[in-house]
């Protein structure tokens, strides 16, 4: 405990990165399986990975940012998110679009032009929702070390999931499994940034975090619906919508049983 009370920061920085990588190691593994199985399993990982998205935003993020702010403002704010994240795509397919010296309205070519979206979505979200949890291990470990650890092992436990569903997503979109890895553990990398503005500025950060889980949670609900929805829809025949919508229920409970 004597090295806990000289460098409580670089205690708490250890804890951030547990909180990073310590999800996105495991969850790693699905970038290891063989490509011509994954393609045959993606329609199901995406639909777990759809449920976990949905049950992060409104069984997670939302209580949890109704429990900190008024309602109606956190309202408001998940409608702002959803905005923002229209607009954003909207700009993603805009640029896309004015890229080609030839357009080309072919189904093909307009996957083609908006290739990646969803993943660069979910990059932006995750990166917003680790910053969150980041900001979460700081103000548990501030209030008390062993708090902090707990709140440690729940956020793993809670990204674990999550992670597993955000590669899915990226591979989906075109990403490969190397550039999958780097840009995931990037954003993972907001939570050391999230530690570090709740270690030096804990009494101001505490009003912001209602709004940035309401914002995360406005990404994760934009991204399951308007994205990955209708990417299932279309990968599978209706003979196997039964076990898409198993999948998605794995996901929801998966998310619902990690205790909060």
């Amino acid at each position: 405990m004597t090295a806990l009370n000289e460098s409580p920061l670089l205690f708490l920085l250890l804890l951030g990165l547990l909180g990073s990588l310590g999800a996105l190691l495991p969850a790693c593994v699905v970038l290891f399986v063989p490509a011509a199985l994954r393609i045959q399993f993606t329609p199901y990982l995406l639909s777990y990975a759809t449920g976990t998205l949905l049950a992060a935003a409104l069984i997670g993020l939302i209580p949890e940012a109704m429990s900190q702010a008024p309602a109606p403002t956190v309202c408001a704010t998940v409608l702002g998110g959803l905005v923002l994240f229209f607009v954003l795509e909207w700009l993603v397919i805009f640029r896309h679009a004015h890229a080609h010296e030839e357009p080309d309205m072919s189904h093909d070519h307009h996957h083609d032009k908006v290739h990646g979206k969803a993943g660069i979505l979910i990059l932006v979200g995750d990166a917003v929702h680790n910053f969150v949890d980041g900001i979460a291990i700081g103000s548990a470990f501030m209030a008390s070390p062993a708090l902090g650890v707990s709140t440690t092992l729940a956020v793993v436990g809670h990204e674990i999931p999550q992670e597993i569903g955000d590669f899915t997503i990226l591979l989906a979109n075109g990403f490969s499994r190397w550039k999958a890895f780097l840009w995931n553990g990037l954003s993972g990398l907001s939570t050391l940034a999230g530690v570090v503005v709740a270690y030096f500025t804990l009494a101001q950060v505490v009003m912001v975090v209602p709004y940035a889980l309401a914002v995360a949670a406005a990404s994760f609900l934009y991204i399951g619906l308007a994205d990955l929805v209708p990417s299932i829809h279309g990968r599978v025949g209706a003979a196997s919508g039964l076990w898409q919508f198993m999948m998605m229920l794995c996901g929801i409970a998966t998310i619902a049983m990690i205790p909060g």
